[in-house]
């Protein structure tokens, strides 16, 4: 299966620099899209995202809301059919923190978080490290996608996406000829693919979606346009 395959990041290398807010992998300084006989690479790129969020086991504390902790993202090659790199983003939450049950779910602490990036800066590097605007993107489900338009509203920070977004566990499910929409790990099963990392990882959740969307699009089962909602 060419989904476990890792490769070099597409594109040249900008401004350099150490890595900030808790990134992992992939270039740290901005890149711009390579030509290749006329071709912009950077259209056969997908992002696929995967966040996680401070949560309670139960309802919030008074005045708290669940914010987005991490951001996972693993780009996709859609032309070649492969993970090309995978990359984190940490982020501090602002009016909440992170439970002892969040804790044991995602693997996070509050003094690791505090660590990250302020959500609107998360946003920017989105958008100027990961072409977020331009490039299409995925999620499992709309969940990631609901989360960021709230928090951007509730923040009145501009949203990183464009409006090309698909729902992978909804193009799996109709791959699989499935009655229910699974959760990832019940669909890597599925796939018949391991789980790589730790489930309720951000990024390593996004590279396991990945591996998903590799198998799509080997199955010939990714959609041709992705959601744009209104």
């Amino acid at each position: 299966m060419r989904a476990g395959k890792i490769a070099v990041s597409v594109g040249r290398r900008v401004n350099g620099g150490a890595a900030a807010g808790g990134r992992e992998t992939g270039c740290p300084g901005e890149t711009e899209p390579l030509m290749l006989h006329g071709m912009d690479v950077s259209r056969t790129l997908l992002n696929v995202i995967d966040v996680e969020a401070t949560c309670w086991d139960g309802q919030p504390p008074l005045g708290a809301v669940s914010e987005i902790i991490e951001i996972g993202l693993t780009v996709v090659d859609l032309e070649q059919r492969e993970r090309l790199s995978k990359h984190r983003i940490l982020v501090r939450p602002r009016r909440s923190r992170v439970s002892a049950f969040c804790t044991e779910l995602t693997g996070l602490t509050q003094e690791e978080v505090d660590t990250g990036v302020e959500f609107a800066e998360a946003c920017r590097l989105l958008h100027s490290e990961h072409r977020a605007d331009s490039r299409p993107w995925a999620s499992w489900g709309d969940y990631d996608r609901h989360q960021f338009e709230r928090q951007c509203k509730a923040t009145q920070t501009r949203y990183p996406f464009g409006r090309r977004h698909t729902n992978v566990k909804l193009a799996f499910t109709e791959s699989r000829g499935l009655r229910r929409r699974p959760g990832m790990d019940a669909a890597l099963k599925i796939a018949g693919f391991p789980l790589e990392g730790r489930h309720h990882s951000g990024a390593d959740d996004a590279w396991n979606i990945a591996a998903l969307v590799v198998d799509l699009l080997e199955r010939g089962d990714w959609p041709g346009e992705p959601d744009e909602p209104a």
